[in-house]
């Protein structure tokens, strides 16, 4: 009987069946590989759902060859007893993460790995897939025996409290993470308390509380110190601080904080301040309390110092230059080339560091001359550098009108957390970055719908053959916000799909082919490998039959955006159908978008339309760096469908975006459902030829673009586009489980 008659999905090619039949064989020698197609039947018949036995089909052979294959037949069982106990989603992630675990543990501790799922999967089934989510970190962060014991804390600890359980497996617990520290070696803010209260009396005479950030902060400040008042808030840990480097920045932390409360006299109102302005204003005050409090306690600049790390570089983001701005002012040693760091530390040097108005007029030039030199400034992603400085909330006033700190607050990465910890009032967090009780909806402040200028791009006219330089304007625009519960209903009614499309992204290894050597078999001989025998052979020994060597891709190493077109068009309705378009599109972005953030891919997402040539309108629904949460889609939720759909122009700025991600494959991904068009261009091949000529120019950037078009009738303009490998019809939103493998397929090679 053929492997593949086991499980008989369409979608496998007759190459893959033979790659797969031949592995199988290698990888269960003599009658292992009749009880490895026994164990593949068992699968196939239980019902538990393809994902569940396509993944242990594709993935148990290489579990073989790295464990063994009678451990890889025996995984089928523990397989079958997860989906029983704990449902599909968990088994079919369960080959995969036996890979990884296989991969990290060894030989030796796969059985002890393999316990502890079982041990999980019956004390704890609903934690599984959640825990599945963290393994190959956890792995990596604290060992098999470290997991063990933290495993089974977090099942002891919340015994009979289901919900607690997934707290804790979800790392929302605050014991969680303590626990998890104390597995790991790493300090933390518990080990820390003790010690800091004293250091900082020393300093300053003075001892503030000290209050652990709360884990339902948002992520930002989560990573930062703090202040409010008298109160000095710190976080849980430093992640990626080695336990020596750890505890110096705590008390560099607290040090810093200290030197605000004794020379920051009084707090800057807002006004009407931009975000970049708050920022710059925020870091020369930084700066100058640091000097006075050198001035006062010289050895301090040991604690400061070895934390700027930045050097000059050719990048000109604003997190660049605004981490070698503060350690050009800290630093005197530091040369830095770019004249406006040059000028900034010259008008530093001028004042009198003793008045604190100085931060506000140095930082309100700087702000100006920012935006002058074109620099675009994200306040939702910014991180205050280095990292033992706080977050800025306690240097600002916001007044009463909450709605005038929106973009002040961002930009100090603050959850309002003033309010949680003066008044006592935790729910606060709770209600502003959650959805509430009343059908998920988001609380969001209206934006205005002013679009911003961002880039002007060429355009192609295929009659000259020439670009047009300049031509196209693109306007960023604020997402509108709308209830968070439509799309996730629309995910919900289709999670069946969800499963597979999960199933779907995980299996693919899109990275960088890595060398395998001293492999009994393989693609090319491995030289050392080679010689190493023959010595063998020459000194009597028998030499190992390992010379060979392979290429395999091991990992995942790939960056997605997704573009979504928003023209008026999408509001028609699909063929036959009651939904929309972009009901569709909202459909395919969430199923999309869980399944790569469940895998931590790098994604965003982004809609566009336009009016003609000077506004093309381009939306950010999420960025790179943001988690994908209510807030997403609450934005999902809000497009709405107008104007028209001027391509070229779209595809060239979110490559632009797309670029700079350091990711092996870079993949933009369109979902159109009609032609380009504006309204200001008659000549129908005109935006196509244009569209065309973008997409080759990602191509050069080493960006991969692929289409998904909604309209039957897309294929001639798609395919001119796009190439015809590189173009997708689809009229449902099931066929997403056609597409994904022919596109991850096209991004392996």
């Amino acid at each position: 009987m053929s492997v593949m008659a086991v499980q008989t999905p369409a979608r496998h090619r007759a190459t893959d069946e033979e790659i797969l039949q031949r592995q199988s064989a290698d990888a269960f020698p003599g009658d292992l590989h009749q009880a490895w197609i026994r164990a593949c039947r068992r699968l196939s018949g239980a019902g538990y759902g393809e994902g569940v036995t396509d993944a242990y089909v594709r993935l148990s052979p290489q579990i073989a060859r790295l464990v063994s294959p009678q451990t890889a037949v025996d995984l089928a069982g523990v397989v079958s007893g997860v989906a029983i106990r704990a449902g599909r989603a968990a088994a079919a992630l369960l080959p995969e993460q036996a890979l990884a675990a296989a991969e990290t543990v060894g030989r030796d501790g796969f059985p002890r790995w393999l316990l502890l799922v079982e041990y999980v999967s019956n004390s704890a089934p609903e934690s599984l897939a959640i825990l599945f989510a963290h393994m190959p970190q956890l792995l990596l962060q604290v060992g098999l025996e470290g997991l063990e014991s933290w495993t089974r804390i977090g099942i002891r600890m919340a015994e009979g409290d289901r919900e607690r359980r997934l707290r804790f497996f979800r790392l929302d617990d605050p014991s969680a993470i303590r626990w998890l520290q104390r597995a790991s070696g790493q300090i933390g803010f518990a080990d820390m308390e003790a010690k800091l209260r004293p250091f900082l009396t020393a300093l300053w005479g003075d001892s503030p509380p000290l209050r652990e950030t709360p884990s339902n902060a948002h992520e930002q400040t989560r990573r930062r110190a703090g202040f409010d008042g008298s109160v000095v808030r710190l976080p849980s840990s430093f992640p990626g601080f080695q336990s020596a480097d750890a505890e110096r920045l705590y008390r560099a932390a607290v040090a810093h904080i200290g030197a605000h409360l004794r020379f920051t006299r009084e707090r800057f109102p807002v006004g009407g301040l931009k975000p970049a302005q708050i920022a710059l204003v925020s870091l020369i005050e930084d700066a100058r309390v640091e000097q006075l409090a050198m001035r006062e306690l010289p050895g301090l600049a040991r604690l400061f110092l070895p934390f700027h790390t930045v050097q000059p570089s050719s990048a000109v983001t604003a997190p660049a230059l605004f981490a070698r701005l503060a350690r050009a002012l800290a630093d005197p040693s530091y040369e830095d080339p770019n004249p406006w760091i040059a000028k900034a530390r010259e008008a530093f040097l001028r004042e009198d560091p003793h008045d604190q108005q100085l931060s506000r007029r140095i930082g309100n030039l700087l702000g100006n001359d920012l935006g002058q030199m074109r620099i675009q400034f994200d306040p939702r992603n910014y991180v205050v550098q280095p990292p033992y400085r706080d977050d800025n909330l306690g240097l600002w006033d916001f007044g009463d009108d909450d709605s005038q700190a929106e973009d002040a607050e961002q930009v100090l990465s603050s959850a309002r957390i003033r309010q949680e910890e003066n008044h006592e009032r935790p729910d606060r967090i709770e209600q502003e970055s959650r959805p509430d009780g009343e059908a998920g909806r988001v609380q969001i402040e209206p934006l205005s719908m002013e679009g911003v200028l961002v880039a002007r791009y060429g355009e192609f006219d295929y009659v000259t053959g020439r670009e047009q330089p300049d031509w196209v304007s693109v306007k960023e625009y604020p997402a509108n916000a709308a209830t968070a519960a439509q799309v996730a209903r629309l995910r919900e009614k289709r999670g069946d799909l969800a499963d597979r499309v999960t199933a779907l992204i995980r299996s693919a290894r899109v990275s960088r082919a890595e060398r395998l050597r001293r492999q009994s078999e393989g693609e090319f001989l491995d030289i050392d490998a080679c010689i190493d025998a023959v010595i063998a052979r020459r000194i009597g020994e028998t030499p190992s039959p390992r010379i060979h060597g392979r290429y395999e891709r091991r990992s995942r190493d790939l960056s997605v955006l997704l573009l979504l077109d928003v023209s008026q068009s999408t509001n028609d309705r699909v063929a036959n159908g009651r939904r929309t378009v972009l009901d569709i599109e909202r459909q395919a972005a969430a199923l999309l978008s869980q399944a790569m953030f469940g895998l931590d891919d790098p994604f965003a997402i982004a809609a566009f339309c336009s009016d003609r040539r000077e506004d093309v309108r381009y939306t950010r629904i999420k960025d790179f760096s943001q988690p994908y949460d209510s807030l997403v889609e609450a934005r999902l939720a809000g497009l709405q469908g107008s104007f028209s759909t001027r391509l070229g122009a779209a595809i060239r700025h979110a490559g632009a975006d797309l670029a700079t991600q350091r990711s092996y494959r870079r993949l933009l991904l369109v979902v159109s459902d009609g032609e380009p068009s504006d309204i200001d261009v008659e000549d129908r091949r005109y935006l196509v030829e244009d569209a065309r000529k973008a997409v080759q120019g990602l191509s050069r950037l080493g960006v991969n673009t692929f289409c998904v078009g909604l309209d039957s009738n897309a294929e001639s303009y798609l395919g001119r586009i796009f190439g015809q490998k590189n173009a997708f019809s689809i009229a449902t939103i099931d066929r997403l489980t056609d597409l994904l493998p022919k596109l991850y397929l096209a991004l392996g090679r």
